[in-house]
Parts: C-alpha cells; structure tokens; sequence
C-alpha cells in the first residue's frame, strides 16, 4: 500500500507498545503513515517509532511517514488536539485506531472493586475512545478530502476505517475485573452505534476482539495462563502475539472487507467457539 495512494495518516492510540506497537508496526510494513499516539511512555513511543521507520524501510516504504503525539484519550482537551496535531503533521487522518486501554490497577471481586477504578476505566476505556471517534467523523464529515477523491473510480470502496480493539471480556465474565468487562461490553456498542451511523457516509467501522494476549496487561498472569492454554482453554494453543491484531488491522485498511462494516473480527484462538 503506498501512501500517496491514501492521503494522511492512521491514528493508532494506546501505540507505544503491546498491541498498539503491534498494529503500528504492520501497518508500516505495509507503507501506511502512522501517528503513534501514547499517553506518558515517551521513550516506549520513540521505540515504535524507530520500528515503523525500520520496518517501512525494510518493506521498501520509503515516503511512510511517523510521528508521536502525546494525549491521553480519557481527556478531552488531548483528543481534540490529537485530532489537530495529527492533521497538522500528516496533512489529513485516513483511518483511526481505537486500541488504547488500561486494566484496573487492582483485581477486585466486584462485592470489593471501588467506584474509582470503575470511572478510570470507564472513562479511557469506553469514552475515550467513544468521543475520540466523534472528532475524527466530525473532521470526515466537515469536508475534510477523501482519499483518492480526484481519480476515483471505485465508488464503492470505503474512503475510511475506524477499528475498535475491545476484547473477549466483552462478552466473558470476569469477575475480579468486571469493569473492565463492563468498559468493554459498552466498547462493542460503541462499534456497532457509530458503524451504523457512518455506514452511508462511505465510513467502515470494525471491533477486533482479541483473546488472551501476550502483552505487559497479561504480564503479572502469564503462569496461570500458559497452564489454562496447555490444558485447551485456547483451542490453537497459544497465546495471541500483537502482530495477530496487527494483520487483521492491515487487511481492514486495505479495504479487503468493504463489505463488512459492522464486523466482529475475533482473534482469540478459538477461545469463543462453544464447546462441550
């Protein structure tokens, strides 16, 4: 994919690392421009960073441009300037990556789990990412150019993508975090509200929902897991790596499901599948 062919970048939020890093990655491998966003890792952003730019390199990629840019999608303020900076930078935003998210700081059970860690999570989880997708539909639907917009000829291909990375807890209780599964039940809505809205404007918008993830989020459980995998909680037998997501993010924006908009895309090993 050559970027002159899709003007502006991909905002991939939560990008410093884990499945952020992973989506970003690929998609410089495939000769997209990304705008790494991360909320306080500085150095973790400028690691992806320096990866894109190898990766873009390796791939032949050579006008993919990357950038970092600071924000914390739980705040408003950050998200309308991510939007801006992104703009500014990059001359336009092609697609949006809702990745960013955080676990509670403490498993509780939920006779236990505080108010407090319910709002932290509702609010970077759920309406960050909710009303980051407002902004950036906003900027689409204000006459902000279209991609390919002067020669196209496709008329039926997507001119952008949104992706809202939630999770299997989306669906699978848990209750030492449930909100969490609350934050990213609601998460789901969100894909299906907003793909539903955007869906005649020529805007396609997908939920990835990744499994058990190999990640700094599944560091402090990796003991308990690896022995869960063994014993076939994930049928594949294996955890999920970041450039899983990473490709199913790549094909979206590559326009390989167009008639897809809606779509929940799980990459979890089969851990969804019912089974007796």
């Amino acid at each position: 994919m050559n970027t002159s062919e899709n003007p502006g970048a991909i905002i991939v939020t939560g990008g410093s690392r884990g499945l952020g890093r992973g989506i970003a990655l690929e998609l410089a491998g495939a000769g997209h421009s990304v705008a790494i966003n991360y909320r306080g890792n500085v150095e973790a952003a400028r690691q992806t960073l320096q990866d894109c730019q190898d990766a873009a390199a390796q791939a032949g990629h050579d006008q993919a441009q990357f950038a970092t840019i600071q924000g914390d999608i739980s705040v408003a303020a950050d998200r309308q300037a991510l939007v801006d900076e992104t703009v500014r930078q990059f001359g336009g935003i092609f697609a949006l990556v809702n990745n960013a998210g955080i676990a509670p700081s403490v498993r509780a059970d939920i006779t236990e789990a505080t108010e407090e860690s319910f709002q932290e999570l509702m609010t970077t989880n759920l309406q960050g990412p909710y009303f980051l997708t407002q902004a950036v539909a906003r900027h689409w639907l204000s006459g902000a150019p279209r991609p390919n917009e002067a020669n196209a000829t496709n008329t039926e291909a997507p001119r952008h993508h949104i992706v809202f990375v939630t999770s299997i807890s989306a669906t699978s209780a848990s209750i030492t975090r449930g909100e969490y599964c609350v934050s990213k039940a609601g998460l789901a809505m969100a894909a299906q509200l907003w793909a539903t809205r955007l869906a005649a404007e020529g805007i396609n918008v997908y939920e990835v929902r990744p499994g058990i993830m190999e990640t700094d989020m599944t560091s402090g459980v990796k003991e308990k897991y690896d022995a869960l995998i063994a014993e076939g909680l994930v049928p594949q037998r294996r955890w999920g790596k970041p450039q899983d997501i990473g490709r199913i993010v790549r094909a979206i924006v590559a326009g390989d499901l167009g008639f897809s908009t809606g779509a929940v895309i799980y990459s979890d090993g089969g851990i969804h599948l019912e089974r007796l």
